[in-house]
């Protein structure tokens, strides 16, 4: 079931920066350093494990099973992308209690159209207000608990403009959402007037290269933000190194440079769990028929 800690959390004010998980190694790395919350993006999973686009062409049972492994590893909550909840009303409430079911903390899903897209592309279509409120009414009767979250986003704002996309947050916010996600505002100026007209707590999509400006953790708190997501940062930064490395080994038949960080073999091995293996194997004694040169791994 959901974990508490993130309502509590949210309820008592404290800022829950959330960074992106798409794949069990980046989820490694919170791990290892330790945040409140992490946030399972629909886009970059789907590219991690599909390699495909955030069109609509992942499903319910793609994004639960990728997202129920995450929630296994991680001692922190989970916020989970659901996209539009993958079709009408019935499958919605499906999604609901498979998400709670996996352990999910936080469920987001959006006001697109289905087959959606990614909230910082053209072309999204939004379907009408009256049918967005039914999904959020009928994931608030379906949850088994108040811990699991609801966050309801709109993706309006740059098809149908500001004020269509606040109509719409004040909308979500009357259905009973528990979190409110404007997807996509253009200016700090909109994020302001979002989050001082909503009373609830309000996510900011920190997305890399997005619509959104970028804005620090304590600017974001100053405009009236509860939460942030960033799903972009860590497969752009990836992405980038691991780039830079294939164009290195391709030009220059060189697979190690003073100009590519690499991170240690041996503390990955540490990180992903192999002391515990030697441990185990020490003290039953499952390395006694191994060949001399297992040792060099130890």
């Amino acid at each position: 079931m959901a974990d508490a800690s993130l309502k509590q959390k949210i309820d008592s004010g404290q800022f829950i920066a959330a960074p992106g998980v798409f794949d069990m190694m980046s989820l490694l790395m919170v791990e290892k350093i330790g945040f409140d919350a992490v946030y399972a993006s629909g886009y970059w999973n789907v590219a991690s494990d599909q390699g495909i686009p955030d069109a609509g062409l992942a499903t319910y049972t793609d994004f639960v099973n990728r997202f129920a492994k995450m929630v296994k590893k991680s001692s922190a909550p989970v916020i989970a992308d659901a996209d539009t909840g993958f079709g009408g009303l019935i499958n919605l409430a499906h999604t609901v209690r498979g998400y709670e079911e996996a352990g999910i903390s936080a469920m987001q899903i959006e006001d697109q159209e289905f087959p959606k897209k990614c909230g910082h592309t053209p072309h999204r279509i939004v379907i009408p207000i009256e049918d967005m409120v039914n999904k959020i009414k009928v994931a608030i009767d379906t949850r088994a608990s108040d811990d699991f979250l609801i966050i309801a986003r709109t993706d309006a704002r740059t098809g149908y403009g500001f004020d269509e996309a606040m109509r719409r947050m004040d909308a979500y916010a009357e259905a009973g959402a528990d979190i409110l996600f404007f997807e996509s505002p253009e200016s700090p100026e909109e994020m302001a007037s979002f989050c001082s007209a909503i009373d609830k707590p309000c996510v900011a999509n920190m997305s890399n290269g997005g619509r959104t400006p970028m804005l620090s953790v304590d600017e974001l708190k100053q405009v009236g933000y509860a939460m942030a997501i960033y799903p972009a940062m860590a497969p752009l930064v990836m992405l980038e190194a691991i780039e830079k490395s294939y164009r290195t080994l391709k030009s220059e038949g060189v697979c190690e440079t003073e100009n590519i960080p690499m991170y240690e073999f041996k503390q990955f091995c540490s990180d992903i769990g192999f002391d515990q293996i030697h441990a185990f194997e020490k003290k039953w004694g499952a390395t006694t028929n191994a060949p001399n040169n297992y040792a060099r791994f130890a």
